[in-house]
C-alpha cells in the first residue's frame, strides 16, 4: 500500500506500509493495578506519537504516571495481503509490551530504540484485531537511560519535561515470508568500496540470490548479484573509481556537497523478486590524524551546534517538516554538523541531515546512578543505538557518556573508569570506521577525540586557554576546573574539540530564564556571539567547536534560536560569525555563499535537476 507520508525507516523501505499515528485510547494506571488488556477502562483518548505530557498528544499532564495504556483497533484486508504483518513502534519510553487481539506478541526495554512486533497469528483469517500497548516509566528511576527528562515534579536548571510512552511513529507493514530484515552500510573509501551487510529472516529456500543495483546523478555505478549460502551476506562492492581527483569529488559525500547513492536491494529466486527494498549510502570517510579531524582525507574544521531535539508544544516529538527546518536552520547559521545532546533523535532527522549535508556526534542519553542494573541497561540499549543507526553518512562520531554523568567519581572509582574505557571499547569493536568520544567533557579515560567543555565568557580567556598548542599542553597539565585526563591518559594524537562553549542568555520574553551567561538585548546577544566565535576561530589548538545551543528550551535561554525557531539576531551577521574569516581563494571562486554552505558545483546540480530528479540526484 502507497502512502504519502514520509517513510519513518528511510534506509529500509518497501511501499507496503500504513502509519497508525494519530488517534488511540488511553488510560493512566498510576498503581499498575492492570496486568492484562481485558483489565483496562481506557477513559480518554491520544494522539500518537505524542507523549502524554505534551500540548499536542491531547492529554497535557505533567505529572509523575509510571504506567499508561493504549489501544486501537486496527484494519487488514487479508484478501490482500500475503507473507506477515508486522507492527514497528519507532520508540517507547521505557518498558512496553504489546498485546494483539488479547495475545501477547512482544515486549521491548529501552526508551530511544525501535522495536518490531508479529501480529499476522493473531489476525488468524481476520481482517481486525485490537492492538494494545503498555508502558511502564518509572519517573525516578535514575538507573534507566533517561537524558535529560527531569525527575523532579517541575524542570530544573538544565532537565526538562518528562517523556512516558509512546514518543516515535508506530506504523504497519506488510513483508514477504522470506524478507531483508537488517542492512548495514560501510563506506570504504581508501579502496573506493563500499561495504554492505544483509541479514534475512524467514524460509531459505535453495538458490537464492541477493541483486544489488546503485544508482547515483541519474546513472547505474553497480549491478551485483550474490547467492546466498546462509542468511547473512556480507560482501565489498566496487565503485567505478573516476581516477582523477574532481571525478572523484563527484561521489563523495559532504556537507558542502551531500551526495547520495541510492539503493535496490532484491531477494531473488530464480527471477522472480521475493523481496524488494530502497535504501541509500555515501562514500565518505571518518578519521583523524594529530591535531586534525579529517574528512574525506582532508582537514576539516567542525563547526557544530549543540541541539537538544525538544519543540514547546511536541516535546521530543516533532513533525517532519520540523525536523527538516531545523536541519536547514542549523546549516542557515553558519554550521557544518550538530551535537543532538541527550537524545536518540528520530530517524528522520538523520535522514534530513544526509540528504541536506549536517555532520552529527550521536549521544547516548545518560542514566544517573552507577548500579550493575544500570551498566547493563545503558549497554544494551546502546548497543541497539549503533545498530540502528549504523548507515547514515552524516552521523561521524559516538559518544557513549557526557560530563561524567551516570559515572560520577570517575578520579576515584577505578570500576567507572574500566565501564567508560568498556564502552569506548564496544563502540569501537561495533563500528571502526567512526570516531569515539569516551566521556565527552572533562575526565577522559579513552578517547579519540578530546573534548573540552568550557563556558568561560571572556573571549580572551578562550584565547590563551586555546590559542597555541602549548597552550593546550599547559591547560591539560593544570586545569581551570575538573580534570580533563585520568588515569595518566594521554591526549597525544587526540584532536580538541571545544564540544560546549557559549550559552549566552537572552531572552526575548522571559527576564528570569537560565543561561550560562546572560546579554540584555539582541544587539548585546549578537556582539557577545561575535566575539566568542571570533576568539574560537583565532585558536590554533583546536580542530572545531560546539556552541551551546540551538534553541532555547523551557526555561533554559541560551539558544540562538528562541524555542519557536526565531533567530535573536541578525541571521546573516550570526552566521557570518559561525562560519569565520573566509580566505582570499574561497572568496575569488565563491563570492556569493550559498546559504546552506554548498559548493558552487553542487549548486550548479541542483539548479539543472528537473523537480523529479531531486531526489535521486541526493
Amino acid at each position: 500500500m502507497n502512502t504519502p507520508s514520509p517513510h519513518p525507516r528511510p534506509q529500509l523501505q518497501r511501499p507496503t506500509w500504513r502509519s497508525l499515528d494519530g488517534e488511540w485510547q488511553f488510560a493512566y494506571d498510576d498503581m499498575a493495578r492492570w496486568q492484562q488488556p481485558a483489565d483496562v477502562t481506557f477513559d480518554r483518548t491520544i494522539m500518537v506519537p505524542y507523549a502524554p505530557e505534551s500540548a499536542l498528544s491531547g492529554i497535557h499532564d505533567s505529572g509523575f504516571h509510571p504506567v499508561a495504556w493504549y489501544a486501537r483497533e486496527i484494519s487488514v484486508d487479508r484478501q490482500e495481503v500475503a507473507g506477515r504483518v508486522l507492527v514497528h513502534f519507532g520508540a517507547i519510553d521505557y518498558a512496553a509490551q504489546v498485546w494483539a487481539g488479547g495475545r501477547l506478541v512482544g515486549q521491548h526495554e529501552g526508551g530511544h530504540t525501535p522495536f518490531t512486533v508479529d501480529i499476522t497469528e493473531a489476525l488468524g483469517d481476520g481482517d481486525t484485531v485490537q492492538l494494545v500497548v503498555r508502558a511502564e516509566d518509572d519517573p525516578h528511576e535514575l538507573a534507566q537511560p533517561r537524558g535529560k527528562q527531569d525527575w523532579k515534579a517541575n524542570p530544573h536548571i538544565i532537565w526538562y519535561p518528562r517523556t512516558t510512552g509512546i514518543w516515535q511513529s508506530v506504523w504497519l507493514e506488510w513483508v514477504p515470508e522470506t524478507r531483508v530484515e537488517f542492512l548495514r552500510w560501510t563506506p570504504w573509501l581508501d579502496h573506493w568500496e563500499l561495504g554492505l551487510e544483509v541479514q534475512l529472516t524467514g524460509p531459505m529456500a535453495a538458490g537464492l540470490r541477493v541483486r544489488v543495483r546503485l544508482h547515483a546523478q541519474g546513472r547505474e555505478l553497480v549491478e551485483d548479484t550474490y547467492k546466498l549460502t546462509n542468511r547473512n551476506v556480507s560482501r565489498r562492492i566496487a565503485i567505478p573509481d573516476p581516477g582523477i581527483d574532481d571525478a572523484r569529488n563527484e561521489l563523495l559525500w559532504s556537507p558542502e556537497h551531500p551526495q547520495l547513492i541510492q539503493a535496490t536491494i532484491e531477494v531473488m529466486d530464480g527471477e522472480r523478486v521475493v523481496d524488494q527494498v530502497q535504501s541509500y549510502t555515501a562514500l565518505r570517510s571518518v578519521t583523524s590524524d594529530g591535531q586534525r579531524f579529517l574528512l574525506n582525507g582532508n582537514a576539516y574544521t567542525l563547526k557544530m551546534v549543540l541541539d537538544q531535539g525538544y519543540w514547546p508544544q511536541g516535546l521530543m516529538t516533532a513533525t517532519d517538516e520540523e525536523l527538516r527546518r531545523d536541519v536547514e536552520l542549523t546549516k542557515r547559521l553558519g554550521f557544518n554538523g550538530a551535537r543532538k545532546h541527550q537524545k536518540v533523535e528520530n530517524p528522520r532527522w538523520l535522514y534530513w541531515c544526509d540528504v541536506l549535508g549536517l555532520l552529527v556526534w550521536e549521544e547516548m542519553p545518560s542514566s544517573y546512578r552507577f548500579t550493575p542494573e544500570g551498566v547493563e541497561r545503558l549497554t544494551r540499549e546502546w548497543m541497539e543505538v549503533i545498530r540502528r543507526d549504523v548507515s547514515h553518512p552524516c552521523i561521524v562520531a559516538w559518544v557513549p557518556f557526557n560530563e561524567s554523568w551516570g559515572v560520577p567519581d570517575l578520579p576515584t572509582n577505578p570500576a567507572q573508569r574500566d565501564y567508560v574505557r568498556a564502552l569506548y571499547h564496544l563502540t569501537r569493536t561495533l563500528d571502526p570506521s567512526r570516531l569515539v568520544i569516551g566521556n565527552d567533557g572533562w575526565e577522559h579515560v579513552a578517547t579519540d577525540l578530546l573534548g573540552i567543555h568550557d563556558y568561560a565568557h571572556d573571549p580572551a580567556v578562550l584565547t590563551r586557554r586555546y590559542g597555541s598548542p602549548e597552550a593546550l599542553s599547559r591547560l591539560l597539565t593544570q586545569p581551570f576546573g575538573r580534570r580533563l585526563l585520568l588515569d595518566d591518559f594521554s591526549a597525544e594524537g587526540k584532536p580538541a574539540i571545544l564540544s560546549e562553549f557559549g550559552g549566552i542568555a537572552y531572552s526575548l520574553e522571559d527576564e528570569r530564564g537560565w543561561g550560562y551567561h546572560r546579554a540584555g538585548d539582541s544587539t548585546a546577544f549578537l556582539e557577545l556571539y561575535e566575539g566568542l566565535l571570533a576568539a574560537v576561530h583565532e585558536c590554533d589548538a583546536l580542530a572545531g567547536f560546539c556552541y551551546t545551543q540551538l534553541t532555547d528550551t523551557f526555561q533554559e535561554k541560551n539558544g540562538i534560536l528562541t524555542e519557536n525557531r526565531e533567530p535573536k539576531a541578525d541571521l546573516a551577521r550570526l552566521a557570518l560569525a559561525t562560519r569565520g574569516p573566509r580566505h582570499a581563494w574561497d572568496i575569488d571562486l565563491d563570492p556569493d555563499p550559498h546559504p546552506l554552505g554548498y559548493t558552487d558545483r553542487w549548486r550548479e546540480r541542483e539548479a539543472q535537476a528537473r523537480p523529479e530528479d531531486l531526489h535521486a540526484l541526493k
